[in-house]
């Protein structure tokens, strides 16, 4: 059995996982980032400890998966905006000391990538990209059945590559990247920004109120729904020709949309990408659903430290 820490800016999970990939038990509570990483910390070990209590197990190891930026290899973050003074703490020494057992820490874009390609829907596949669509877009990637990493075990921001130069701005510093044009964040501000008068009421509308526009057959919510498929579309084609893996599997709030995009992607797909098989490449949705976080939490653990898995899964070890 593995613990598990899912970290985020406004919630934080723990919970364990067994050989299977499966989540025995779960606890939830609020972040509350301000309170500083000291309370944090405190409160993911009493978090562990009930997690503990209620499945009388012994864990192997600790994995954490965590937004932001961050330094797996030596468990630290480097520079996260929405935790205030948790730059540069290791919560992976300080749980080891506490539980008597090794931890690692990934990107939770990693962490979701190796939970979905041991466990869920690029399951037996060695060459998988994983892309969670929300307000932003991240991921990560598997080759040959590991992890890729960059430089001094860097994580590669596979949402920010320029794909219109006089695009929108984005917060990482170019303009027109994919995050900035596909992003949920973007189709809302898409939306708001060239909506007809006749439409506006005054009310910013979700991504989620859009695609529910759409489906009604609002004329411009559709409008708006087929431009955030093309340009999900030639976001995964750059991938496609850069990667040309077996799958790309598809994460995050927009995916729970996923129906309205699909058909645009592939064609979008179909369109371009002449020079590398893209055919064989299966774009599919992520299976994990809201054990994910955990269930990559874990495999951030067992990558690095549970000896070789196979793509197949942990249990055909």
């Amino acid at each position: 059995m593995i613990g598990a820490v899912d970290i985020g800016g406004t919630k934080i999970a723990v919970g364990s996982v067994d050989e299977n990939g499966r989540v025995l038990c779960r606890v939830e509570a609020a972040t509350e980032a301000e309170r500083g990483y000291a309370f944090g910390l405190r409160k993911i070990c009493q978090m562990m400890r009930e997690v503990l209590d209620r499945t009388g197990g012994v864990i192997r190891g600790i994995g954490i998966g965590s937004t932001g930026m961050l330094d797996p290899i030596r468990g630290e973050w480097t520079d996260v905006d929405f935790l205030p003074g948790w730059e540069h703490k290791n919560p992976v020494q300080a749980l080891s000391r506490e539980f008597d057992v090794s931890a690692a820490m990934e990107n939770d874009g990693d962490a979701g990538a190796l939970a979905e390609a041991y466990w869920g829907a690029g399951k037996g596949k060695r060459q998988v990209v994983y892309v969670t669509v929300g307000t932003g877009i991240g991921g990560g990637v598997i080759l040959d059945g590991k992890l890729y990493r960059g430089v001094a075990g860097s994580h590669p921001e596979i949402g920010h590559h320029v794909m219109e130069a006089s695009g929108p701005e984005c917060t990482c510093g170019f303009r027109g990247c994919w995050e900035a044009l596909a992003a949920g964040s973007a189709m809302e501000k898409w939306y708001e920004e060239n909506r007809p008068i006749k439409e506006a009421d005054g009310k910013p509308l979700s991504a989620r109120e859009i695609c529910e526009l759409a489906r009604k057959g609002n004329e411009f919510a559709m409008r708006t729904v087929e431009r955030e498929g093309r340009y999900l579309g030639l976001g995964l084609g750059n991938l496609i020709g850069m990667f040309v893996p077996e799958a790309i599997v598809l994460g995050g709030g927009m995916m729970q949309s996923a129906d309205l995009y699909l058909g645009t992607i592939r064609e979008v797909v179909r369109s371009g990408c002449r020079f590398v098989p893209a055919e064989k490449t299966e774009i599919v949705l992520a299976a994990l659903g809201e054990d994910a976080n955990l269930i990559g939490a874990a495999m951030a653990w067992q990558h690095r430290y549970g000896g070789d898995v196979s793509v197949e899964g942990l249990g055909s070890k």
